[in-house]
Protein backbone atom coordinates (compact mmCIF):
# COMPACT_ATOMS: atom_id res chain seq x y z
CA UNK A 1 0.00 0.00 0.00
CA UNK A 2 1.28 3.09 -0.73
CA UNK A 3 2.18 5.57 1.63
CA UNK A 4 -0.56 8.78 0.56
CA UNK A 5 -3.01 5.27 0.87
CA UNK A 6 -1.98 4.82 4.64
CA UNK A 7 -2.10 9.10 5.53
CA UNK A 8 -5.79 8.69 3.80
CA UNK A 9 -7.45 6.04 5.73
CA UNK A 10 -5.68 7.49 8.90
CA UNK A 11 -7.33 10.48 8.10
CA UNK A 12 -10.54 8.53 7.61
CA UNK A 13 -9.60 6.92 11.23
CA UNK A 14 -9.31 10.40 12.66
CA UNK A 15 -12.94 11.61 10.74
CA UNK A 16 -14.48 8.21 12.45
CA UNK A 17 -13.17 8.98 15.97
CA UNK A 18 -13.91 12.32 15.98
CA UNK A 19 -17.44 12.19 14.97
CA UNK A 20 -17.89 9.51 17.80
CA UNK A 21 -16.35 11.65 20.32
CA UNK A 22 -18.03 15.05 19.36
CA UNK A 23 -21.11 12.31 19.43
CA UNK A 24 -20.26 11.53 22.83
CA UNK A 25 -19.82 14.85 23.81
CA UNK A 26 -23.76 15.90 22.85
CA UNK A 27 -25.05 13.06 24.75
CA UNK A 28 -23.31 14.33 27.59
CA UNK A 29 -24.08 17.92 27.59
CA UNK A 30 -27.81 17.23 26.36
CA UNK A 31 -28.14 15.00 29.55
CA UNK A 32 -26.41 17.89 31.58
CA UNK A 33 -27.80 20.51 30.71
CA UNK A 34 -31.36 19.15 31.21
CA UNK A 35 -30.86 17.06 34.17
CA UNK A 36 -27.81 18.35 36.10
CA UNK A 37 -28.63 21.82 35.84
CA UNK A 38 -28.67 23.72 39.51
CA UNK A 39 -29.26 27.99 39.35
CA UNK A 40 -30.58 27.87 35.64
CA UNK A 41 -27.25 26.46 33.79
CA UNK A 42 -24.88 28.49 35.99
CA UNK A 43 -24.08 25.18 38.39
CA UNK A 44 -23.89 21.97 36.14
CA UNK A 45 -22.22 19.00 36.81
CA UNK A 46 -20.32 17.73 33.75
CA UNK A 47 -17.66 15.26 31.89
CA UNK A 48 -19.37 16.84 28.39
CA UNK A 49 -15.92 18.28 27.99
CA UNK A 50 -14.28 14.52 28.66
CA UNK A 51 -14.39 13.62 24.57
CA UNK A 52 -13.22 16.75 23.74
CA UNK A 53 -10.26 16.32 25.47
CA UNK A 54 -9.60 13.15 24.65
CA UNK A 55 -9.90 14.47 20.52
CA UNK A 56 -7.72 17.21 21.58
CA UNK A 57 -4.63 14.67 22.68
CA UNK A 58 -5.23 11.63 20.98
CA UNK A 59 -5.83 13.95 17.20
CA UNK A 60 -4.48 17.08 18.16
CA UNK A 61 -5.55 20.69 18.55
CA UNK A 62 -7.22 21.26 15.19
CA UNK A 63 -9.65 17.91 15.70
CA UNK A 64 -9.96 19.02 19.39
CA UNK A 65 -11.52 22.40 18.80
CA UNK A 66 -13.63 20.90 16.16
CA UNK A 67 -14.89 18.09 18.15
CA UNK A 68 -15.67 21.27 21.32
CA UNK A 69 -17.66 23.41 19.24
CA UNK A 70 -19.63 20.68 17.07
CA UNK A 71 -20.17 18.99 20.15
CA UNK A 72 -21.43 22.28 21.86
CA UNK A 73 -23.24 23.65 19.33
CA UNK A 74 -25.52 20.58 18.81
CA UNK A 75 -26.12 20.05 22.51
CA UNK A 76 -27.18 23.13 22.80
CA UNK A 77 -29.58 22.98 20.27
CA UNK A 78 -31.18 19.97 21.23
CA UNK A 79 -31.53 21.00 24.97
CA UNK A 80 -33.74 22.88 26.88
CA UNK A 81 -31.82 25.82 27.61
CA UNK A 82 -33.11 28.77 28.44
CA UNK A 83 -30.51 31.00 26.96
CA UNK A 84 -29.16 31.07 23.21
CA UNK A 85 -26.29 29.74 21.79
CA UNK A 86 -23.20 32.26 23.01
CA UNK A 87 -20.46 32.10 20.75
CA UNK A 88 -18.21 32.74 23.37
CA UNK A 89 -19.08 29.90 24.90
CA UNK A 90 -18.81 27.40 21.87
CA UNK A 91 -14.85 29.32 21.52
CA UNK A 92 -14.55 27.96 25.23
CA UNK A 93 -15.76 24.78 24.12
CA UNK A 94 -13.51 24.87 21.18
CA UNK A 95 -10.57 26.11 23.12
CA UNK A 96 -10.62 23.10 25.81
CA UNK A 97 -9.94 20.73 22.35
CA UNK A 98 -7.24 23.12 21.00
CA UNK A 99 -5.88 23.81 24.19
CA UNK A 100 -5.24 19.82 25.38
CA UNK A 101 -4.12 18.89 21.70
CA UNK A 102 -1.45 21.67 21.59
CA UNK A 103 -0.30 20.50 25.54
CA UNK A 104 -0.22 17.58 24.35
CA UNK A 105 1.54 17.43 21.34
CA UNK A 106 3.64 20.64 21.43
CA UNK A 107 4.78 21.38 24.86
CA UNK A 108 5.03 18.06 26.71
CA UNK A 109 5.40 15.34 23.98
CA UNK A 110 6.54 12.68 25.97
CA UNK A 111 4.02 10.20 27.07
CA UNK A 112 3.33 10.17 30.58
CA UNK A 113 0.69 10.72 33.29
CA UNK A 114 2.15 14.17 33.54
CA UNK A 115 1.12 15.22 29.73
CA UNK A 116 -2.18 13.56 30.01
CA UNK A 117 -3.00 15.91 33.56
CA UNK A 118 -1.26 19.06 32.32
CA UNK A 119 -3.35 18.66 29.13
CA UNK A 120 -6.45 18.29 30.66
CA UNK A 121 -5.64 21.29 33.46
CA UNK A 122 -4.87 23.46 31.06
CA UNK A 123 -7.15 22.92 28.65
CA UNK A 124 -9.90 23.78 31.39
CA UNK A 125 -8.35 26.75 32.81
CA UNK A 126 -8.11 28.50 29.96
CA UNK A 127 -11.42 27.14 27.46
CA UNK A 128 -14.20 26.25 30.76
CA UNK A 129 -12.51 29.05 33.70
CA UNK A 130 -11.45 31.67 31.85
CA UNK A 131 -13.64 31.46 28.49
CA UNK A 132 -16.97 29.98 29.12
CA UNK A 133 -17.23 32.17 32.24
CA UNK A 134 -16.63 35.16 30.54
CA UNK A 135 -19.39 34.33 27.85
CA UNK A 136 -21.42 33.37 31.05
CA UNK A 137 -20.64 36.62 32.49
CA UNK A 138 -23.35 38.10 30.62
CA UNK A 139 -26.24 36.02 31.84
CA UNK A 140 -25.14 35.36 35.72
CA UNK A 141 -22.54 38.51 36.32
CA UNK A 142 -19.88 37.85 39.23
CA UNK A 143 -21.84 34.43 40.14
CA UNK A 144 -19.51 32.94 37.46
CA UNK A 145 -16.97 33.09 39.68
CA UNK A 146 -18.84 29.86 41.75
CA UNK A 147 -18.06 28.34 38.17
CA UNK A 148 -14.00 28.12 39.15
CA UNK A 149 -14.50 25.20 42.50
CA UNK A 150 -16.56 23.16 40.19
CA UNK A 151 -14.55 23.11 37.16
CA UNK A 152 -11.44 22.75 39.27
CA UNK A 153 -13.10 19.09 40.29
CA UNK A 154 -14.33 18.12 36.79
CA UNK A 155 -10.61 18.58 35.87
CA UNK A 156 -9.06 16.55 38.85
CA UNK A 157 -11.99 13.68 37.71
CA UNK A 158 -11.29 14.07 34.20
CA UNK A 159 -7.41 13.84 34.59
CA UNK A 160 -7.39 10.94 36.69
CA UNK A 161 -9.99 8.95 34.47
CA UNK A 162 -7.83 10.08 31.76
CA UNK A 163 -4.94 8.66 33.27
CA UNK A 164 -6.26 5.28 34.45
CA UNK A 165 -7.68 4.85 30.41
CA UNK A 166 -4.21 5.35 28.88
CA UNK A 167 -3.14 2.36 31.22
CA UNK A 168 -5.80 0.37 29.02
CA UNK A 169 -4.40 -1.07 26.03
CA UNK A 170 -7.61 -1.73 24.59
CA UNK A 171 -7.57 2.32 24.84
CA UNK A 172 -4.84 3.23 23.91
CA UNK A 173 -4.95 0.66 20.97
CA UNK A 174 -7.67 2.95 19.49
CA UNK A 175 -6.13 6.84 20.22
CA UNK A 176 -3.02 6.09 19.57
CA UNK A 177 -3.73 5.92 15.78
CA UNK A 178 -4.57 10.10 16.40
CA UNK A 179 -1.59 10.54 17.98
CA UNK A 180 0.36 9.45 14.31
CA UNK A 181 -1.87 10.72 12.26
CA UNK A 182 -1.29 14.05 11.51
Amino acid sequence: MKSTQKKGLKNVYVLVYAAMLAAMGVVIGIFCKNFLNFGNGLFRITLENFPVIIAGIAFGPVVGACVGAVADIISYMLSTQSFAISPIVTLGAAMVGAVSGLVSHYVIKREGNGRVILSVLTAHLVGSIVIKSFGLFVYYEWLVLWRIPTYVLIATLEAGLLCYLYKRSAFTKIFRLGGNAK
